[in-house]
């Protein structure tokens, strides 16, 4: 018999209390997600000011055990996953044999030889089959076990604040990309200063029978407006402004870390071979076929996922995510002094560029000073708009960050990659 619940998306842990909070509900990755409990802007605005509370209980947990499990993830992974000391995260990524991206995922050792894989949901399969085939003939166990886990993220420059009297632990003691064994509210947690927000926060990982009682504790320790809950369509804006990739978007089988500006993540110098060597090692040897960049638009108009970016009139590139930009650039910036921001990276041939805004002011980021005040505007073009007004409408022209740094990360991102 067919399963009649087989072609419906699956519930998180948490499903019903964002059904009790009256969120918007989307199928995302074959997930039943909240989209947004009411106004995705103020959801947004909350975490840079506050605390956002994120259930992420989608994403894929996949654990690789056993004396090779070090051994085998250097051979299946693109960085150097034996070097890392017990208690530490990595963000890395597997790749095919030609380089292109499977999926980027965080790495966490939890002992000698004791890993948790964190992928992204639509991947969790794929990255778990890659895992299994790449540990054959090693001393390694790699099983999915996503179904063991609710993953709770508490993210803002106050998440500490609220989530300090109900940990176990001084928080001083969790460092950036470090996850430790605490209770939380009681309850047993892996607790990780990881996120995808570019905020300072913390990601609880922990048993699906915990996951509302957590989250109860912690919506009570920000109660009067200090923690919200926060739904996919805030996220995604939170993670473009801190210039973050997503996979299916920046990332994909097509792209290799050298293209999203992110070779800084493959390990040459590691002990071994590695799936993808020889093709990211010519890749990394040679002339940039194409670049990621991030993009600042002039007008109320936002560009969109696929639209084209025009420069002299010719398509140079495609715009891989799109969105206006809730939060406030910095007053210090002219050009841009209270204007509404749109943003977006895009992939296109490398260009040369003029003036841009600084990023956001909570980003460590390059001095603008030496630029100049004005610059060739490039331009993002909806082909179906154009193809139904006969030309490009003017209010899309934008300006291109020639060399920013956007993100707490420290990634760089350059000009443009072609097709």
């Amino acid at each position: 018999m067919t399963d009649p619940d087989a072609s419906q998306p699956r519930r998180t842990p948490l499903t019903a209390v964002h059904e009790r909070l009256g969120a918007t509900l989307t199928d995302f990755a074959g997930w039943l997600m909240p989209l947004r409990y009411g106004s995705e802007l103020a959801e947004h605005r909350a975490v840079r000011t506050g605390a956002g509370l994120f259930d992420l209980s989608h994403m894929g947990e996949i654990s690789v055990t056993g004396p090779d499990a070090a051994e085998a993830l250097d051979y299946a992974l693109v960085g150097n996953l034996s070097a890392l000391a017990p208690g530490r995260a990595r963000y890395t990524m597997i790749c095919a044999p030609d380089g292109g991206v499977l999926d980027d995922l965080i790495v966490y050792r939890l002992g000698g030889e004791e890993f948790l894989v964190v992928a992204n949901a639509a991947n969790t399969g794929v990255v778990y089959e890659e895992l299994r085939q790449r540990a054959g003939g090693r001393a390694a166990t790699v099983s999915d076990q996503t179904a063991d886990y609710a993953l709770i993220a508490v993210q803002g420059p106050r998440a500490a604040a609220i989530l300090a009297p109900l940990a176990s632990i001084e928080l001083t003691g969790v460092k950036y990309y470090t996850g430790r064994a605490a209770q939380v509210a009681g309850a047993a947690t892996l607790l990780a200063r990881t996120g995808y927000t570019g905020e300072d926060g913390f990601e609880i990982f922990a048993r699906p029978g915990d996951a509302e009682r957590l989250w109860a504790a912690l919506s009570e320790a920000g109660s009067g407006g200090a923690l919200v809950p926060v739904g996919l369509a805030a996220r995604d804006t939170l993670r473009l402004e801190a210039g973050m990739p997503l996979y299916g978007n920046e990332l994909g089988p097509d792209v290799t870390p050298f293209d999203a500006g992110l070779g800084r993540v493959v390990k040459f110098d590691k002990p071994g071979d590695f799936v993808g060597r020889a093709a990211l090692a010519e890749r990394a040897q040679g002339v940039p076929r194409r670049t990621l960049a991030g993009l600042a638009g002039q007008s109320r108009r936002v560009p969109r996922h696929g639209h084209s970016v025009l420069w002299d009139g010719q398509a140079c590139g495609t715009v891989t995510s799109g969105s206006a930009c809730p939060s406030r650039w910095p007053t210090s910036t002219r050009r841009w002094r209270g204007r509404r921001t749109v943003m977006a990276p895009a992939a296109g041939w490398p260009l040369t560029s003029g003036a841009v805004p600084s990023p956001p002011s909570w980003y460590r980021s390059r001095s603008t000073a030496g630029l100049p005040d004005r610059g060739r505007p490039a331009r993002f073009a909806n082909d179906l708009d154009s193809q139904m007004r006969g030309k490009h409408d003017r209010s899309t022209r934008t300006a291109l960050h020639p060399r920013t740094r956007m993100g707490g990360d420290r990634r760089i991102y350059r000009l443009c990659r072609h097709h």
